[in-house]
C-alpha cells in the first residue's frame, strides 16, 4: 500500500460505525436529551472509536486505552496486551466480546473464575496473512466472525481464520440488511458473499470519493454517505447522487458515519459540528452539537442500541442521545436571556419570561414545512426587570412584571397597571381577572376595543403569590410564612368586607408553605403533610385521603398546574410528574419520564403552559423543554432488562470478591455477604430494586434505589437470591443466583464419621474407664472402712483415755482438796496451838504462889522459852509450805520469780491471804500483833506494787 495513501486511510480511520435499532417520531424543535459521559467518570482515554451492546444490556466502548465496559452505573476498563488503542468492537450475544487493534485480534470472556479475560487469535491468523496494521471493523455474522483493516479481510470460523487480501487497498466494510459491502478505492463497491469471494457491484466505479456510511435507505434502495461528495442512492443497479437540503451542511463539516433510526431518519456524524439527522425527504430535522448538549463536535463513531439510546463515541467523551425521548430542549449556553420563570407561544411566536425581562423568537407553526426549528430570541424593549408570569386571556397575553402587568401586541408591549409584582392572575368571573401582588389584589376588565385594563386595587394585603377565587364570590389566598386567608368582597368588589386567617388551630399542619390550587373545580391546599380540603359547614381542613393515596410520593407537591383534558402537573420541589385523572376513581400518575426535570426548574417558580392537546412548552433554569406527549404513546412500551447480578463479595477478615456467579460455594467462616446489582437501564429514571433470598426470609424487600445488599452471619445451606428492577411501576423479570453457605467443619459428613468413629472409642473409653473406676472405687471403700474403723477405734480410745484423765483428773481435784482442807486443817491447828499457847503463856503470866502473889519472873523464864518456841517453831512452816505448794502449784516460786524482794515473813503473809485467812488468824500464826498484821498488809501492797484500787487477796488469788 503507497505510503501517501496509508496516511490517508488512517486519517479516514475517524469515520464509524453504522447501526439499527427500534422505531422513534424525531422533532425539530429543541434537541433530544444528551447525557455527557466524561472522561473523568468512566477513568480511560478520551477518545472512543466504537460501540456495541450483548444481550444481557452491556455497553462496550472501543477507546483508546482499551475496552471499556458500563452497566448502567459503572465503568470497568479492560486492557489489551501492550496497552493498545481499541479500534473495533463486536459482542456476538453469546459471552464474547471480540476486539480488534493494531495487529492484535481476539475476544474478551468469562472463563471458570468468572474473570473476564482476553483470548489472541493472531496464532491462528495464516503467515502469508499476517496483521500489521489496525482493524477498523468486526461483525457478527452467524457462525463467522469479520475482521476488516485497510489491506485485509479476516474471517473466522471453525477455530480457523482466511484471510482475503486484493492489490487495491480497502476502505470500510458494511453490514447492511444480510449484506457485506466494502469499497475498494478507485475501484467501486464490492459484496461480500457467502463463500467469502468479493462480488464487484455493477456501477459502482461512478463513486469518486470514500464511502463512509451504507444505510437502507426503503425496502430496495440502499443510502450511500461519502466523505465529500454528498450523499448516493443504490437500487442495486445504478447509484445515482441524491440532492438534500444537508448536502452543504455535509460536505462543509465532513461527514464521518452514520446510522439508521427506524422512522425513516437517518443520524450522520461529522468532524467538524456534531450530529445532524435527517429525514426520508433529505430535511435536517435535528442537529446536535457541543452548544446544544454533546461534549464535543468530532463524532468517531455513532450506534443506536435496541432502546433507541444513540450513543456517540467522540474525539473526548462518550454522550448519549435520547432520540425517542418526549422531551426536547432548547438550551442558553451563551446566558443570553437569563433564568426562565415563565414561558409560552402565542401568534406564532415563543415567549420567555426571564429575570432580565422579556424576550420573544418566531415559531414554526403546527403542520408548517420547516425542518430543523432555530431561534433568535430578542428582548422586547420596556420589559427589562423580573417577569414572574406569562398569561393568555381570551386571545390576549398578559405579562405580570416587577414594575407592573403589560399586555403584549406581537413584538411590542402596552402597560396596563403599574401595581409593582404581578405574580398570578385568575379569572375571577367572565369579565374580571384577579391579580395577585406584592400588595395585595388587582383587578382587570375589558375596555370597548377589547383590550384588558386595570379596574381597580385592593391595597394594604399580605404579599398575594397563589390566589384562588371558589365562584363563591371568596378569594383564598396563600401566603409563604403565615398561612391561609379567605377574604370575602364587597358586592361591587372593591374593599374586603370579610377576612378570616386560617392555621395549625383550623386543622392545617401549620402555617409554613401552604398553596392553594384548583383541582378538577375543587379549591385544595398544598403543604408537605399531603393535601387538605376546607369543610365550609365545620369551618375547617381536614387531609385529602383519597387523592394523598393515589399521589403517592407526590402528596407533599408545591404545586399544581393544568394540563388540559383531566390533566394535571405536580410539582414536588424540583421534581414533576403528570397525573390523569380521566377516568373516574383511577389516577394515573407518571414521573419518570419527566426525572430529567428534577432540579432544572426554577424552585417554587415552576411554569409549564399547553401549547395544544399535545405539546407543552416547559420552563427550566436555562432555557426551555418541549414535552410531546403523542411522541410517547406512539412509541409503546418496551420490557425492562433484566437486573445484572455484578459482583458477589465475601467478607470475614477482609473483602474478597468472588466473579463467578454459577457456582458459589462460601465457607462457613466467611457467611457474611454483600452483593451487588444493577438495572442495564441507560434512560435517565428512577430506577428501584427489591430482592428477596430464599433460604433466609419469606418476602420480599420493599422497594429501595440501593443496589447493594449485605446478609450477615447466615446458616449454612443452599440460598436463592432473587432481584428485580422497577421504572415507573414497570417491572423487570427476576434475575436469580443460587449459593451455598459450607457447612462448618464440625457439620461436615467426614465430622460426622469422626464423631461416630470417637462416639465408638469414647464408649469403650469410657467402659474401661469406669471398670478402673469401680475398682479403684471398691478398693477406696475398702480403705475407707479400715480408716472408719480405725479411726472409731482411735476416737473410743481417746474417749477412753479422756473418761480415765477425768477419772485422774477427779481424783486429783479430790486430792487436792482433801491436802487443800488438809492444809487448811493444819494452819488452823497452828492457829489453835498457837492460841493455846498464848493462853498457856497468859495464864502462866497470872499464876501466883500460895501466898497470892505472882510469881518470880525467873520462875517462869524457862517456861515462857518453851512456849516461845512451840509458837515459832519452823517445822510448822515448813510443813506447811510444802503442802501449799502442792495445793497452790508452786505458788512460792512464781511469787518469788516476780518480785524477788519479798522475805520468808512477806511470803508467809502471801500464803496465808491467798488462804483467805483473817487478820486474826495470820496474827496468831504469825506471832504478831493486829496491828501488826496491818503495818505487813501496807508493806507488802508496797512491795507488790498494788495499785491503790487493787484488792490485795484477789491479786494473790489471780496468781
Amino acid at each position: 500500500m503507497p505510503a501517501f495513501f496509508r496516511s490517508y486511510c488512517y486519517l479516514l480511520a475517524i469515520f464509524l460505525v453504522p447501526m439499527f435499532a427500534g422505531a422513534a417520531n424525531i422533532r425539530s424543535i429543541g434537541v433530544p436529551y444528551v447525557q455527557n459521559y466524561v472522561k473523568s467518570v468512566y477513568q480511560a482515554g478520551n477518545q472512543n472509536w466504537a460501540e456495541t451492546k450483548d444481550t444481557n444490556g452491556m455497553m462496550y466502548f472501543a477507546n483508546s486505552d482499551g475496552l471499556l465496559s458500563f452497566d448502567g452505573r459503572d465503568w470497568q476498563l479492560y486492557k489489551l496486551p501492550n496497552d493498545l488503542i481499541v479500534r473495533a468492537v463486536a459482542a456476538d450475544g453469546h459471552g464474547k466480546v471480540y476486539t480488534g487493534a493494531f495487529g492484535e485480534i481476539g475476544y474478551w470472556t468469562t472463563n471458570k473464575k468468572g474473570i473476564f479475560t482476553y483470548t489472541s487469535l493472531v496464532k491462528l491468523i495464516p503467515n502469508e496473512f499476517r496483521l500489521n496494521e489496525e482493524v477498523w471493523k468486526i461483525y457478527i455474522d452467524k457462525d463467522r466472525i469479520i475482521f476488516q483493516s485497510f489491506g485485509m479481510i479476516y474471517i473466522y470460523k471453525d477455530g480457523k481464520i482466511q484471510g482475503i487480501r486484493d492489490q487495491a487497498p480497502y476502505l470500510f466494510l458494511f453490514k447492511v440488511g444480510d449484506r457485506f459491502l466494502i469499497e475498494k478505492l478507485n475501484e467501486g463497491l464490492y459484496e461480500l458473499t457467502d463463500s467469502n469471494k468479493l462480488v464487484l457491484i455493477p456501477g459502482s466505479r461512478v463513486l469518486q470519493t470514500g464511502v463512509l456510511s451504507i444505510l437502507p435507505f426503503d425496502k430496495t434502495r440502499y443510502l450511500l454517505a461519502t466523505s465529500k461528495n454528498g450523499l448516493y442512492l443504490y437500487d442495486g443497479k445504478t447509484i445515482v447522487p441524491w440532492k438534500t437540503p444537508a448536502d452543504d451542511f455535509l460536505k462543509r463539516y465532513q461527514l464521518n458515519n452514520g446510522v439508521k433510526i427506524p422512522g425513516n431518519y437517518f443520524a450522520f456524524g461529522t468532524i467538524l459540528n456534531g450530529i445532524v439527522i435527517i429525514d426520508a425527504g433529505g430535511n435536517i430535522i435535528q442537529h446536535l452539537n457541543k452548544s446544544s448538549g454533546m461534549q464535543n463536535n468530532t463524532v468517531l463513531s455513532l450506534y443506536l442500541d435496541d432502546r433507541q439510546n444513540l450513543w456517540a463515541g467522540l474525539d473526548n467523551g462518550i454522550d448519549r442521545i435520547e432520540v425517542i425521548s418526549p422531551l426536547y430542549f432548547y438550551f442558553d449556553k451563551a446566558g443570553k436571556f437569563g433564568t426562565v420563570y415563565s414561558s409560552i407561544i402565542h401568534n406564532n411566536k415563543i415567549y420567555l419570561g426571564t429575570n432580565q425581562g422579556l424576550f420573544y423568537s418566531e415559531w414554526a407553526p403546527a403542520g408548517s414545512k420547516q425542518s430543523f426549528q432555530s431561534f433568535d430570541f430578542k428582548l422586547i424593549p420596556g420589559t427589562q426587570g423580573q417577569v414572574w408570569e406569562l398569561s393568555l386571556f381570551d386571545g390576549k397575553l398578559l405579562c405580570g412584571h416587577n414594575d407592573g402587568t403589560f399586555q403584549i401586541n406581537d413584538d411590542g408591549i402596552t402597560k396596563i397597571s403599574s401595581v409593582s409584582g404581578g405574580w398570578i392572575l385568575k379569572q375571577f368571573n367572565s369579565n374580571w381577572l384577579i391579580q395577585g401582588t406584592y400588595t395585595g389584589f388587582a383587578f382587570y376588565n375589558k375596555n370597548p376595543q377589547g383590550n384588558w385594563m386595570l379596574g381597580y386595587e385592593v391595597k394594604n394585603f399580605v404579599p398575594s403569590r397563589y390566589i384562588e377565587p371558589d365562584g363563591k364570590g371568596s378569594i383564598w389566598v396563600s401566603h409563604a410564612y403565615r398561612g391561609i386567608y379567605k377574604i370575602t368582597l364587597s358586592n361591587d368588589g372593591r374593599k374586603q368586607t370579610a377576612l378570616k386567617y386560617y392555621d395549625e388551630k383550623s386543622g392545617l399542619p401549620g402555617s409554613y408553605n401552604i398553596n392553594v390550587f384548583k383541582l378538577n373545580d375543587r379549591i385544595v391546599f398544598s403543604s408537605k403533610a399531603g393535601f387538605y380540603i376546607y369543610d365550609d359547614i365545620a369551618d375547617r381542613f381536614f387531609k385529602y385521603d383519597h387523592l394523598n393515596k393515589m399521589l403517592g410520593s407526590f402528596a407533599s407537591s408545591n404545586k399544581i398546574i393544568p394540563a388540559g383534558r383531566n390533566k394535571y402537573w405536580f410539582i414536588e420541589r424540583g421534581r414533576v410528574a403528570l397525573a390523569d385523572f380521566s377516568v373516574s376513581g383511577r389516577l394515573d400518575i407518571d414521573s419518570t419520564k419527566f426525572s430529567i426535570l428534577n432540579g432544572r426548574m426554577v424552585k417554587y417558580y415552576e411554569n409549564i403552559s399547553r401549547i395544544n392537546n399535545d405539546i407543552y412548552l416547559i420552563s427550566i433554569d436555562d432555557g426551555f423543554a418541549i414535552y410531546n406527549d403523542s411522541n410517547v404513546s406512539g412509541t409503546g412500551k418496551q420490557d425492562l432488562p433484566a437486573v445484572l447480578i455484578r459482583k458477589f463479595e465475601k467478607f470475614a477478615d477482609r473483602i474478597r470478591v468472588v466473579s463467578n456467579l454459577n457456582d458459589i460455594q462460601i465457607p462457613y467462616s466467611q457467611n457474611s455477604i454483600r452483593i451487588n446489582f444493577t438495572l442495564p437501564y441507560y434512560r435517565q429514571a428512577k430506577v428501584e430494586y427489591q430482592y428477596q433470598l430464599k433460604g433466609y426470609s419469606k418476602q420480599w424487600s420493599e422497594w429501595t434505589p440501593y443496589v447493594q445488599k449485605e446478609f450477615t452471619n447466615l446458616s449454612h445451606g443452599e440460598y436463592r437470591f432473587m432481584v428485580r428492577a422497577r421504572v415507573n411501576n414497570q417491572v423487570s423479570a427476576i434475575t436469580t443466583l443460587n449459593f451455598t453457605v459450607l457447612a462448618p467443619w464440625y457439620l461436615t459428613k467426614l465430622a460426622f464419621v469422626v464423631y461416630v468413629v470417637v462416639a465408638i472409642l469414647l464408649y469403650y473409653a469410657i467402659k474401661r474407664y469406669y471398670k478402673y473406676k469401680l475398682a479403684k472405687h471398691q478398693v477406696r471403700l475398702r480403705e475407707k472402712l479400715q480408716h472408719e474403723k480405725d479411726e472409731f477405734l482411735k476416737r473410743e480410745s481417746i474417749v477412753q483415755q479422756q473418761r480415765l484423765a477425768k477419772i485422774q483428773n477427779e481424783q486429783l481435784q479430790a486430792d487436792l482438796d482433801r491436802k487443800g482442807r488438809e492444809l487448811a486443817n493444819s494452819a488452823m491447828n497452828i492457829v489453835y496451838k498457837n492460841e493455846l499457847l498464848q493462853r498457856i503463856h497468859d495464864e502462866i503470866a497470872e499464876l501466883k504462889d500460895s501466898n497470892g502473889k505472882k510469881l518470880a519472873p525467873e520462875q517462869l523464864r524457862k517456861i515462857q522459852k518453851v512456849i516461845d518456841e512451840g509458837m515459832n517453831d519452823e517445822r510448822d512452816w515448813i510443813l506447811f509450805e510444802n503442802s501449799f505448794n502442792e495445793t497452790h502449784e508452786n505458788f512460792f516460786k512464781k511469787l518469788k520469780a516476780k518480785h524477788p524482794d519479798l522475805v520468808p515473813n512477806d511470803l508467809k503473809l502471801c500464803a496465808y491471804l491467798r488462804m483467805n485467812m483473817n487478820s486474826k488468824e495470820m496474827a496468831s500464826l504469825l506471832n504478831i500483833t493486829l496491828r501488826g498484821i496491818e503495818i505487813r498488809r501496807y508493806r507488802l501492797r508496797k512491795k507488790l506494787n498494788l495499785e491503790h484500787d487493787k484488792n490485795l487477796v484477789e491479786f494473790l488469788m489471780e496468781l
